[in-house]
């Protein structure tokens, strides 16, 4: 899972049965704007697996520009960026939204976008607005973070850990499961979560300490949350034993929202020290053959309508100032007050080395 990812936990709510928006059909008449009625009445969103949007809201869309959204499903955000990259100039479609600060350098350094300033974008909150040239826009943000369960740490009688440093207390021997930075977004943010806190020089030695303290690392969040944590409704169906697992700040939410009945509160909660700030982002591909199309699409991605809608598609934050957040949102959700964050050139120059380092300590 990216998330972006998050990554929005779109994925969380897939592994409980709720399937994504694919896509919107919209009206077979003649769109109504001057532009879209040169071109084609279809815009092509190519996106991770994990993009997910109300089929109100992209009929909104629609009537508002005449465009209907065609969305192009391609993977974890790292496997559709790379096919963006192969068709480079020729690309699948005319927007392409998922690529994160973990990954942004490398799509910049590609040439991939073409530069749009999208209107609104002054109601988007500076610090994610990561690319002075504007071939990005931010749509979202989400927090990866050590999640708990609740019930369990009741039981023992034991407070949940709250930091990076709290991890390697003998009380969470064995309690951890984490995901292979190397194969999943969600690993890489706590990864880089960890070289925000114990920086470069120390973040080796941190994780020497934390595999003596047992934790566990597999390959994805799908395996992690679902088979391996205990806090889940995947886990608790799985008799998981790890009350421990790297997720999102969203993720207590979800366990709310498709609970059948409704529990009054979390079965999971977050230790908000632990936390790195995922941003996603959304760009114009370069070579688009409905730019028109995908400019109006950047603009409706940061409107309000759009921004409200994707903390219960996606399970994301919004970027603009004036997006309200859903009661069921803010009541079971974390605020994540002080998030760790990494330089986005700084993680394209390292990233290889810090995940084959991680690599040789952890997982050989």
């Amino acid at each position: 899972m990216h998330t972006t990812t998050k990554y929005a936990a779109t994925a969380l709510a897939a592994a409980l049965g709720v399937t994504a928006l694919a896509g919107c059909g919209g009206s077979d008449d003649e769109p109504s704007g001057s532009d879209a009625a040169k071109g084609s009445k279809t815009v092509t969103l190519v996106s991770h697996d994990s993009f997910a949007a109300s089929d109100d809201v992209l009929k909104a869309f629609t009537k508002e520009t005449g465009y209907t959204v065609k969305v192009l499903k391609s993977g974890d955000a790292g496997a559709a960026l790379n096919q963006e990259i192969l068709t480079k100039g020729s690309p699948r479609g005319d927007v392409f939204f998922g690529v994160d600060n973990t990954l942004l350098s490398r799509a910049l350094d590609q040439d991939l976008f073409t530069p749009y300033e999208a209107k609104g974008l002054g109601r988007v909150a500076a610090a994610t607005r990561l690319d002075d040239k504007h071939r990005v826009t931010p749509v979202d943000t989400g927090d990866i973070c050590v999640n708990y369960d609740k019930k369990y740490f009741a039981d023992k009688k034991l407070d949940p850990p709250h930091s990076f440093a709290d991890l390697l207390k003998p009380a969470y021997k064995n309690l951890l499961v984490t995901e292979n930075a190397a194969t999943s977004s969600p690993g890489l943010g706590f990864l880089l979560g960890t070289i925000a806190d114990s920086g470069e020089d120390g973040y080796q030695e941190y994780w020497k300490k934390l595999k003596a303290n047992g934790v566990k690392v597999v390959d994805g969040w799908e395996q992690a949350y679902n088979e391996e944590f205990s806090g889940s409704a995947g886990g608790k169906k799985a008799n998981a034993d790890r009350p421990l697992v790297v997720s999102y700040a969203s993720s207590p939410p979800v366990e709310v929202y498709y609970a059948d009945p409704q529990p009054a509160e979390a079965p999971t909660g977050v230790a908000t020290a632990t936390c790195f700030r995922q941003i996603e982002f959304a760009g114009l591909l370069d070579g688009a053959k409905n730019e028109a199309g995908g400019k109006a699409l950047l603009d409706f991605l940061i409107s309000k309508t759009f921004q409200e809608d994707m903390p219960l598609q996606m399970f994301v934050d919004p970027v603009v100032d004036d997006a309200k957040l859903p009661e069921l949102y803010t009541k079971f959700g974390s605020t994540v007050e002080k998030p760790f964050t990494v330089a986005p050139a700084k993680i394209a120059a390292n990233r290889e080395q810090w995940v084959q380092t991680w690599s040789s300590l952890v997982v050989k």
